[in-house]
């Protein structure tokens, strides 16, 4: 699997597949890098408007223009 392509402190869009919990914020940070899981990586990232950490798929995850 290639290196992460998001960093942590990177804001981050997170369009969770139907299996996540529904995202109730539009911008969320990178707050971990995980290690690759099912040929995906992953990362922890946090929502601004969230109290709690959630676990993302690289797939689920776009840049912030």
């Amino acid at each position: 699997m290639p290196d992460h392509s998001f960093k942590i402190g990177q804001k981050v869009r997170f369009a969770p597949g139907r299996s996540s919990l529904a995202a109730t914020s539009a911008e969320y940070e990178i707050t971990r890098l995980l290690p690759p899981e099912g040929g995906q990586n992953l990362y922890r990232i946090k929502g601004m408007a969230e109290t709690f950490e959630r676990m993302a798929r690289e797939s689920d995850l776009s840049r912030k223009p």
